[in-house]
């Protein structure tokens, strides 16, 4: 791809998205940089971005960005798909609502999106889609059922796009995200804190949040959201990209314990942790 070629970032405001946007449009490449709060992305028109408002649950919002990139490029090269929340805690304890609302980022205000951004790359037999998961996508976890179910169906959602539009010349590739500094930790963990305090999950919570907050913005356990920047750029320049990438500090090590142990084994591993 050259580099005019136009580029869409979901959740460019802030961690993986912004890094991301500031060292592409440093790259010269035309990139679009997407939030819900659109006040959040001014500082990024300095690197040459161009700041645009879009609510990933918002099907309006979704259309009008899609429309006005359009307009004005003829459509999207590269469409990131970096948007997402967590919603940590029991499935006992957290309500449907929420369960709802995390899908809706997750995966439908995504889908959507791409839905939108494919027919422009399919006439031009060219393009790439990449999708944000996580090692939740492949690992399983207490407190995060719901998280790891968005991430679950995001990863089944991808390969099957993935076949479907290889004929088309469209890669669909997946980023698995380890234990990246976004200094987003505290959203998703203080809520889950704030469970009751002699509730039945209440020793269990102290204990991943405690270990969750040791290491947001820890370099000896965390990396910094450059390395996720690094790889969409790889994506980006490989003419055969590979499906998916693991990035960041403890990716890799826990994709492979996923495939070299079995389900019962990885579970007394996680309550001989809880129990630490």
């Amino acid at each position: 791809m050259n580099k005019k070629d136009v580029i869409l970032i979901t959740g460019a405001s802030s961690g993986m998205g912004r890094e991301t946007a500031i060292r592409l449009a440093k790259q010269s490449y035309i990139v679009y940089a997407a939030a819900r709060r659109i006040d959040k992305l001014n500082e990024l028109k300095e690197f040459g971005c161009i700041p645009i408002q879009l609510d990933i649950t918002n099907e309006q919002d979704i259309e009008h960005a899609v429309s006005t990139i359009e307009k004005a490029h003829g459509g999207i090269d590269v469409l990131f798909n970096n948007a997402g929340v967590a919603t940590l805690g029991s499935l006992e304890e957290t309500a449907i609502e929420d369960a709802k609302k995390l899908f809706e980022v997750n995966l439908f205000g995504l889908a959507h999106l791409t839905q939108l951004v494919i027919p422009s790359m399919r006439k031009k037999g060219a393009g790439k889609i990449i999708n944000t998961s996580s090692i939740a996508g492949k690992v399983h976890g207490p407190l995060s059922s719901w998280y790891v179910a968005s991430k679950h169906a995001l990863e089944g959602l991808s390969s099957s796009l993935r076949v479907e539009l290889k004929p088309f010349g469209i890669d669909v590739v997946i980023i698995r995200p380890g234990v990246v500094s976004t200094g987003l930790i505290g959203t998703y963990v203080d809520p889950m804190i704030n469970q009751p305090e002699n509730g039945s999950y209440a020793e269990m919570t102290k204990v991943i949040a405690d270990w969750s907050k040791s290491r947001d913005n820890n370099p000896k356990y965390s990396s910094p959201p450059s390395v996720i920047a690094d790889t969409v750029l790889k994506i980006i320049k490989s003419k055969n990209p590979k499906t998916a990438y693991e990035a960041g500090k403890t990716s890799s090590q826990m994709i492979w314990s996923r495939k070299l142990l079995s389900d019962k084994t990885l579970d007394k591993m996680m309550l001989r942790f809880l129990k630490s």
